[in-house]
């Protein structure tokens, strides 16, 4: 067993096997599917742990499906239940909870507000522009020409509020930037423009009541972009663990995630994304308070290479459950 592994056997779940532990999945979401998958993995190595667990579709009867549980475990991707609304209404009825907290799960999941807390911390991130489509449609030659002096070309559309790569895509030039905004404009109306950074891509995992930082992941899509399919179906993409980077390089991610992690006021479980360019300089892409628990999801993976099993790591995210307000 690895160090990192042990200094989490002590931790005080398993005095909590008499409580009622409700396992929330699947929500209304566009990520539903992943989400059933993260939760159905976690709500059998409960059940394999000892635990009294019941698994929990969060649908429009959740407020009744709660008020039977002692103790959330959430395993809700996206909006309604990674944005803060799910944790308000866990604390309005005094249900401890894992994971971040209300205004730490809204923020995060606003990729623009994150981006600019980013900024304000001093953490680098790719430049970017921001787009409200809740009103009109915006004047292409003149935001054309805003993304020439603020981000150039290629350029990353992105939804604000998605998870998973949905509604993402890589802009080359002018003629495509009108198709990619009303592609991300079916999932959000707050759409995010990022300047494309060529470089590494590589993922930090934080785990525990007291973080640590999991192994450094390289991700390596066979197709060039780690997208949905490359994220959830096997032996599409390869895994570096750890990532083949120098030890002052390495450092210096690990200290970015944790200070992101603590900024942005994460708790249990967080994974920062990056792009490493060809200068060894890290760019924060985004941060993640509910990363997937599947069979090809990277947090689990870290931990595994760090000696901690899958239900160990269910252990020490139920750990983290309690009530942030």
């Amino acid at each position: 067993m690895g160090e990192l592994a042990g200094r989490f056997l002590k931790i005080g779940v398993r005095e909590q096997k008499d409580k009622k532990i409700g396992v929330l999945a699947g929500g209304i979401s566009s990520e539903r599917e992943i989400s059933l998958k993260t939760g159905i993995n976690i709500f059998e190595s409960l059940k394999r742990s000892g635990y009294n667990a019941d698994f929990i579709d969060a649908g429009d009867d959740l407020l009744e499906k709660v008020k039977s549980i002692d103790i959330a475990f959430l395993a809700l991707h996206g909006r309604y239940g990674e944005d803060g609304t799910v944790q308000g209404l866990l604390e309005l009825l005094k249900i401890p909870y894992t994971g971040s907290g209300v205004l730490s799960s809204a923020v995060v999941l606003d990729k623009i507000l994150s981006k600019k807390i980013f900024i304000m911390e001093n953490i680098p991130t790719p430049p970017f522009i921001e787009l409200d489509l809740n009103g009109p449609m915006p004047e292409f030659d003149s935001l054309k020409e805003d993304v020439e002096i603020k981000t150039g070309y290629p350029l990353v559309v992105k939804p604000n509020s998605e998870g998973s790569t949905i509604g993402i895509r890589t802009v080359y030039n002018g003629s495509q930037l009108e198709d990619g905004i009303k592609e991300a404009a079916e999932y959000d109306k707050r759409i995010l423009l990022e300047k494309y950074i060529k470089g590494r891509e590589l993922t930090v995992g934080i785990i525990g009541s007291e973080p640590e930082a999991l192994p450094i992941i390289e991700i390596k899509p066979k197709s060039g972009f780690f997208d949905f399919d490359s994220k959830y179906k096997r032996d599409l993409t390869e895994y570096i663990i750890p990532a083949d980077i120098d030890e002052k390089t390495a450092e210096n991610i690990i200290e970015i995630s944790m200070s992101c992690h603590k900024i942005l006021g994460c708790s249990g479980i967080s994974r920062v994304d990056f792009i490493l360019d060809s200068e060894s300089i890290p760019y924060v892409l985004e941060i993640n308070t509910m990363p997937g628990m599947t069979s090809t999801s990277l947090v689990p993976m870290a931990a595994d290479a760090a000696g901690i099993s899958f239900d160990l790591l269910v252990e020490i995210i139920l750990d983290s459950a309690k009530l942030k307000i």
